[in-house]
C-alpha cells in the first residue's frame, strides 16, 4: 500500500462532480494524497463533471491532473441526475471558470498507466463505473496492483434511489459495475445503506458561511442546494453525503464496520437491473466473497472530518 511520509493513503479519485462528489474532492485533498482526478459522464454529463473537477482543482489550489473520461456507459444511453445536482452538477453554487482545463481525454489509459508507474494506490470510484471497467478490460492485471478499489455505489439492503432496489451508480452502468465486482479487485462497496447514516444540512452550511473563506462559501451552497432537494424529496432537513463516505473509508478505515461478502449485479431482471444483490448467508453463500460491504459508520466522526476539511483548505 503506497503512503506518503504522513501515513497518508495515495488515491486516485474517479468521480461525477456533482455536488457530493465536489464535497469528497474536498475531504479527499486534506485527509489523502490525493496524484489525479478522472473524471466520468454520471450526474450530468461528461462536459460538465470535467469543468466542474478544474474547477474545484482551482478553488482549492490542487497542483493535481484532471483526466476525462467515459461519456456513455458500456451498454444503452446514459442517464443522469440533474434534478438532485442541478444543470450543471454543482447545484447553484458558480465557481469561476478555471484557468487550466483536463490534462487529457484519456482518463482510462491515465488510470492504466498510473498504476504500472505506482502499485498500491487506491482507486477510489464515486461515479458509474466505466471508466475502471474500460481500464480492467486494457489491463485486468491492475486489479492486482491497487491497495484498494473502493466506491460509493450499490446497497447492501435492497433499497435504491433510482428504483426501488438500484442506487443511481450502479444503475448507471450496471454492465461495468458488473465487470468491476468480477475482476477479482480489492473490493469495498460503501452503499445506500452506509451512506444514508450520513447527513449534513443547513446547520452545517450555516458553519461554513461563518468561516467566510472560498471553500468554504462553496461548501455552504452546495449543502444548501442538496437541502432543499431532500426537504422535497424525502421530507427531511439533512441530505446523505454520500461520496466523502469512500474517501475517508480508505483514510480513516478504524470509522467503519466493514464484512466480506459475495456481491453480484444484476442485469436482466425486469424490476431489478442495477441492484446489487449482497448474499448474507454465510457458509451457506454459494459463491466466495469478492468485496469488503461497509454496514455501519461513527457518522458524527466522519462529519467533523469532513468539516474540518473545510475549515483547513
Amino acid at each position: 500500500m503506497t503512503t506518503t511520509a504522513s501515513g497518508r493513503p495515495r488515491i486516485i479519485l474517479d468521480c461525477d462532480p456533482g455536488v457530493d462528489d465536489a464535497m469528497a474532492v474536498i475531504a479527499a485533498a486534506r485527509w489523502a494524497d490525493l496524484v489525479a482526478i478522472t473524471t466520468v459522464a454520471g450526474n450530468v454529463p461528461l462536459e460538465h463533471t470535467t469543468a466542474n473537477a478544474c474547477r474545484l482543482r482551482e478553488l482549492l489550489g490542487l497542483d493535481v491532473e484532471v483526466h476525462a473520461g467515459a461519456d456513455q456507459p458500456l451498454v444503452g444511453l446514459q442517464g443522469f441526475a440533474r434534478h438532485v445536482h442541478g444543470e450543471t452538477g454543482l447545484g447553484d453554487v458558480a465557481l469561476p471558470e478555471p484557468k487550466r482545463g483536463p490534462d487529457s481525454d484519456g482518463a482510462v489509459e491515465f488510470l492504466v498507466e498510473a498504476t504500472r508507474a505506482e502499485e498500491g494506490l487506491h482507486l477510489v470510484p464515486v461515479g458509474p463505473l466505466t471508466n475502471v471497467a474500460l481500464a480492467l478490460r486494457a489491463d485486468p492485471g491492475l486489479a492486482n496492483r491497487v491497495a484498494s478499489l473502493t466506491l460509493m455505489g450499490g446497497s447492501a439492503q435492497g433499497v435504491g434511489n433510482v428504483t426501488p432496489v438500484a442506487e443511481f451508480n450502479v444503475w448507471a452502468d450496471p454492465e461495468a459495475a458488473d465487470e468491476v465486482f468480477r475482476s477479482g479487485a480489492p473490493l469495498t462497496m460503501l452503499g445506500l445503506n452506509l451512506t444514508h447514516q450520513v447527513r449534513m444540512g443547513q446547520v452545517h452550511a450555516d458553519e461554513c458561511r461563518a468561516l467566510d473563506t472560498p471553500v468554504a462559501e462553496a461548501m455552504a451552497g452546495l449543502l444548501e442546494f442538496y437541502a432543499v432537494f431532500h426537504l422535497a424529496a424525502e421530507e427531511v432537513a439533512d441530505g446523505p453525503v454520500h461520496d466523502p463516505c469512500a474517501v475517508l473509508a480508505v483514510t480513516h478505515p478504524d470509522l467503519f464496520q466493514m464484512e466480506d461478502r459475495p456481491v453480484h449485479v444484476e442485469l436482466s431482471g425486469t424490476h431489478t437491473r442495477g441492484m446489487t444483490l449482497v448474499d448474507e448467508r454465510g457458509p451457506q453463500a454459494d459463491t466466495p466473497t469478492n468485496c469488503r460491504v461497509a454496514y455501519r459508520v461513527a457518522s458524527g466522526a466522519v462529519v467533523d472530518l469532513i468539516m474540518q476539511a473545510v475549515r483547513e483548505a
